[in-house]
Formats: C-alpha cells, structure tokens, sequence
C-alpha cells in the first residue's frame, strides 16, 4: 500500500474531511514517526508493532562483482518488529 492509497482509504471513511485536509493529518503522523526515530525514542503502534533504530558495528564487507575487501563504517538503520496482535492474523487458517 502506497501513501496516496492510505489517503484514499482514510478518505472513503472520513467523507467529512477534504483530501488535501486528510494528507495533511496522514502527512503530520508519518513526519512524527520520523521525528522520533531521529531522535532515536521508539514508535509503537498498538495492533500493529513497534519502530525503532538499531545500530550496526563497523564490519568489512566484500564488493560482490569483484570480490575486493571493503569497509562498511558502522551506521543506523531502522527497524520494525511485528506486534503480536498483527503475527496472530497473519498466522490465522482460512476455514
């Protein structure tokens, strides 16, 4: 799902709202997540799992085309992990 299909989905339930109004509030929540992430807090979303950074140690990597050593310098990267209430329906059986 893209952010313009999320504005459209949000959009057919809030039929009150004006689309620029709904990107506007979809918008506002993504900038926040990213906020904190930034500043390195977690981001938790109930029903669906958590963000947070995880940091990676330096490390050397190899150049797969040529096989030459080289250095990875250690960085952040993000990270999700699945709430149990999302791993429950992802795991439910079709009756």
């Amino acid at each position: 799902m893209t952010k313009s299909q999320l504005i459209e989905k949000v959009a057919e339930h809030f039929s009150d709202f004006k689309k620029r109004e709904i990107e506007l509030a979809v918008n506002t929540i993504f900038d926040s997540m990213k906020d904190a992430l930034i500043n390195e807090r977690r981001v938790e979303i109930r029903g669906l799992g958590t963000f947070r950074i995880k940091h990676r140690e330096a490390r050397q990597g190899r150049n797969p085309s040529s096989g030459a050593d080289v250095s990875i310098p250690d960085r952040k990267v993000p990270f999700f992990k699945a709430g149990r209430a999302l791993k429950v329906q992802l795991n439910v059986e079709d009756n």
